[in-house]
């Protein structure tokens, strides 16, 4: 695995295979490696010629109170997993090859980019459209990948791909677990144990709403039955919880368990996938 930190190094190493018309894969990240980004990994690297990673904390998504500066950080280790999970070119650059002082453009997806994560967390789609175009304009890749844990997300890509007449295909992964049901996030790490095992009601009380969503009751039933549950829970602040169209209709919630804030979601139409 290659490792560049310069928007030059890049295109330098994708000289060849992009003249050779390979399939060049990107899955950008922000680091703290865990299961959900190597199946992304593992998923770019057999179904593309190259995969490339982006490893880069992005400042522009991150509010003005947010955990920009305690997002975990671990350069080395990323690396070694991502050479492990079979990607062929990691770009690490700094903010300052990303952001140089005169940058001044932003990309905004105006509706989508507004509700749920967008209404608390108001400039950060824009943060996430305006690296992503970035990232999409340096590696110039055939297939983007994206998780489904983020869904909000991937649909406010999706929108930008379509709006901006951009011909990336764009791949979303479904949610990687743990055992007990929780959504992987690198944010995962903030948690004590017993926040952790409080933290729980999120995906618990999102599959109960999918279960009744499944008897019959539409989605009226599934954000009610989602609703009474993180209402009994103790130990959470629940920041959003809603049904939204995020390719499919989705059950997608946001608490805040101590100082973590956790999202999570579940696809309420199957055949959406």
């Amino acid at each position: 695995m290659k490792v560049v930190q310069t928007v030059a190094g890049v295109r330098e190493a994708l000289m060849t295979p992009r003249e050779e018309a390979m399939r060049i894969g990107l899955v950008p990240t922000m680091g703290a490696f865990h299961e959900g980004h190597l199946t992304l990994f593992r998923t770019c690297d057999q179904e593309c010629d190259v995969a490339v990673a982006s490893l880069f904390v992005n400042p522009t998504q991150f509010g003005p109170t947010e955990d920009l500066a305690s997002y975990p950080r671990d350069l080395e280790r990323d690396k070694l997993l991502a050479e492990e999970a079979g990607i062929d070119l990691l770009f690490a650059p700094t903010v300052e090859e990303v952001y140089p002082l005169d940058f001044q453009t932003a990309v905004e997806v105006t509706q989508l980019g507004s509700i749920l994560e967008g209404a608390s967390r108001p400039t950060h789609f824009r943060g996430v459209a305006t690296i992503c175009l970035k990232l999409f304009n340096i590696v110039q890749p055939s297939v983007a990948y994206f998780g489904r844990k983020d869904a909000q997300q991937a649909a406010v890509i999706r929108t930008m791909l379509r709006d901006l007449n951009l011909t990336i295909e764009l791949r979303v992964i479904p949610i990687v677990r743990d055992a007990d049901g929780l959504a992987l996030s690198s944010r995962n790490a903030y948690l004590e144990p017993d926040e952790r095992r409080r933290a729980l009601a999120l995906s618990q009380a999102l599959q109960a709403g999918l279960e009744a969503c499944r008897a019959g009751g539409g989605t009226e039933a599934a954000l009610a039955t989602a609703r009474r549950m993180l209402d009994s829970a103790e130990g959470i602040v629940v920041d959003y919880l809603a049904v939204a169209d995020l390719d499919g209709p989705t059950l997608a919630g946001a608490v805040r368990v101590g100082s973590t804030r956790l999202i999570d979601n579940v696809l309420l139409d199957e055949e959406a996938r």
